[in-house]
């Protein structure tokens, strides 16, 4: 069993009990240190190094946003997931445009945030088609450029489902191939384009103009 050690960061001690709370249900899950503030999660981030951060957005002095940015700048291969009371697209956006690979809302349910929560440490957490569109309200598609790399066409398939926000299982079950082969086009993408996530590749598979309104989810 591959061991994820996770940072919970919360100004609030209820919630920190909570969410600690919620990870002891796993045992792939290690919680290895809890702070209070986003100072604190750079300190212990750049000397501790774990696997995945949950991140609060709201918090006094630094909040979860500008923390986000600067654990992402010095250690970009951290994940973060941002957690929150509210899905306010604005801040959802802006945590995703500064390094973050997911959010999580605190009144789910904990089998909902422990599923969630693997997807992203695998990276499949697929974008909601809500949040992908948004993003596309972002981009500047008057400076769309055509792509500098040779994509196959099976990895044009790959991308035009995790534009569409699917799953790697329903790109799998679409186009009649293993969860794992998905996997390994994913990461040939990423690797072909320099990128480092989904929600990396989303954005630039919507500058490129690689979703539409009839991409419709499968089944």
């Amino acid at each position: 069993m591959t061991l994820t050690r996770v940072l919970v960061v919360d100004d609030h001690a209820h919630a920190r009990e909570a969410i600690c709370e919620i990870l002891s249900m796993d045992p792939s899950f290690q919680v290895v240190g809890v702070v209070s503030n986003g100072h604190e999660a750079i300190e212990y981030t750049e000397q501790w190094l774990p696997d995945l951060i949950l991140m609060d957005i709201q918090m006094p002095g630094m909040d979860g946003l500008e923390a986000t940015q600067r654990i992402k700048l010095s250690c970009p291969y951290v994940k973060i997931v941002m957690i929150t009371v509210s899905d306010d697209m604005i801040h959802l956006l802006e945590a995703l445009k500064r390094g973050a690979q997911g959010y999580l809302l605190k009144n789910l349910a904990p089998s909902t945030w422990l599923q969630y929560l693997h997807s992203i440490v695998n990276e499949e957490a697929p974008l909601s088609r809500e949040v992908a569109y948004q993003i596309l309200k972002d981009v500047s598609l008057s400076q769309k450029n055509s792509p500098q790399v040779q994509i196959t066409a099976r990895e044009q398939d790959i991308l035009n489902g995790v534009a569409a926000g699917w799953t790697n299982k329903e790109i799998a079950v679409k186009h009649g191939i293993s969860e794992h082969t998905v996997k390994n086009h994913l990461k040939n993408i990423l690797q072909k384009l320099q990128l480092q996530n989904r929600v990396q590749l989303t954005r630039y598979a919507l500058e490129q103009g690689l979703i539409s309104d009839d991409y419709n989810r499968p089944g």
